[in-house]
């Protein structure tokens, strides 16, 4: 009986926690099929309106949601390889090889994650500006690497320091490079995790909106979240389109996530343990 109420409660605690995290997702849809008119009725809509296109219709040509999109998409991936290759090796020299700045090095990518955003947005744009990466999609690319890369290195770290040594040595021996040896050992023994801290970096970069309303002033290089943003009015604001593009902004992510989570899981677990 115990064991039957233990099940129990924890398949409703499960059920909970995934209505209240798709809930969400689904009020966007349900309001993007609907009119403006119709969102503040005293009793809301809780179904989708399939009988109409709501605030689909002719979304692309009314907003530059596709050009939005290609922006975040190449941001985001300029971020993920960046902070992957850069983070891979600085990695692998963290968890391997023995130096006298290791723990410093250790400790100051960990202290970067103390700091938020925000406090550094005036060093930044003063940097920027001296290398003219003020309305540069590179310049993105290269602030978002900068944030995500301390954790892309912990969580790849972990997973080399779970590699035994001794297939390294074994490859040495046999003649391989310290490059050949990452490339067909250990990258293919850590996949997992990689898999995971591209993710992060990806999710990173494609959510990302301070950085993206700071450094971008020209229209034509909008990403996703600061276009969204622009859509918001002073005395109107065409919900239906919010809802409409941000539930096509939501979709790339959540598709990606939902195809790659056990690699995710299995990646963050492997690379917190040691042992």
């Amino acid at each position: 009986m115990k064991k039957l109420i233990g099940k129990v409660s924890i398949t409703s605690f499960t059920i909970l926690i995934a209505f209240i995290a798709i809930f969400p997702i689904y009020w966007m849809f349900t309001t993007s099929l609907l009119p403006t008119s119709k969102m503040f009725k005293a009793v809301p809509q809780l179904y989708p309106n399939f009988g109409t296109s709501g605030g689909y219709n002719n979304l692309f040509e009314v907003l530059n949601l596709g050009l939005w999109l290609k922006n975040t998409a190449f941001i985001a991936a300029g971020c993920t390889l960046t902070s992957l290759l850069m983070g891979i090796f600085a990695a692998y020299a963290i968890s391997r090889r023995r130096f006298r700045a290791k723990g410093f090095v250790g400790f100051i990518m960990f202290a970067t994650q103390m700091l938020p955003e925000a406090l550094l947005l005036i060093p930044l744009y003063a940097l920027f500006i001296k290398l003219g990466l003020i309305n540069s999609l590179y310049g993105l690319i290269v602030a978002n690497t900068a944030f995500v890369m301390p954790i892309t290195v912990w969580i790849l770290k972990g997973a080399i320091d779970n590699v035994p040594y001794e297939i390294e040595e074994a490859a040495t021996i046999d003649g391989c490079s310290i490059f050949k040896i990452q490339r067909l050992i250990i990258w293919p023994l850590i996949a997992p995790s990689i898999v995971a801290s591209s993710v992060m970096a990806f999710f990173h970069a494609w959510n990302e909106y301070l950085l993206a309303t700071t450094f971008i002033l020209d229209p034509d290089k909008r990403v996703a979240s600061t276009g969204l943003a622009t859509l918001i009015g002073e005395l109107a604001t065409p919900l239906d389109r919010v809802m409409s593009a941000a539930m096509i902004y939501t979709l790339p992510p959540l598709i990606f996530f939902l195809l790659i989570q056990k690699r995710i899981v299995s990646g963050l677990a492997s690379g917190s343990v040691k042992g």
